[in-house]
């Protein structure tokens, strides 16, 4: 292809069950709490998977913002993206409790010895595009062509 320029562009995403990754994308979550840590940070794209979380308290709060009500619907593919700037580690269940309304998680669901907070901001919804997802992080290949 004389006289055009195809680079690639590596994105990283991150997939959640809905109804958190609606949650997340609309910031009404801003800590994504796993059991791994990460020392990633930057902008992340963020995937809703194929299969929801069927715990009715999840749910819940997807009621409690409608703002939310189309986004936690879309599973499969992209949704949003958010910069990751933190990852809290909680070493116990009273740190877990601290940033509840952060991570909309119950301090129960706290388990030692440790769990991580991966800490987001700047977050926003992004057209929806089908994409298959991973359960840590993934990378996506974007090409493109440009001009020289």
């Amino acid at each position: 292809m004389r006289g055009q320029d195809v680079s690639a562009v590596i994105q990283y995403a991150l997939s959640l069950k809905q109804p958190w990754a609606g949650l997340l994308v609309h910031g009404h979550k801003t800590i994504e709490v796993r059991r791994w840590s990460t020392g990633r940070r930057g902008r992340i794209l963020i995937h809703a998977a194929r299969i929801p979380d069927d715990r009715d308290e999840a749910w819940e709060y997807a009621l409690r913002w409608p703002d939310v009500s189309e986004t936690v619907l879309l599973n499969g593919g992209l949704i949003g993206a958010g910069d990751l700037v933190d990852c809290v580690t909680y070493r116990s269940r009273d740190a877990f409790r601290a940033d509840e309304e952060k991570h909309l998680n119950k301090a129960e669901w706290f388990e030692p010895p440790l769990l991580y907070g991966f800490r987001f901001d700047n977050l926003s919804v992004l057209p929806y595009r089908r994409y298959p997802g991973w359960m840590r992080f993934f990378s996506i290949e974007e090409r493109f062509a440009g001009q020289e």
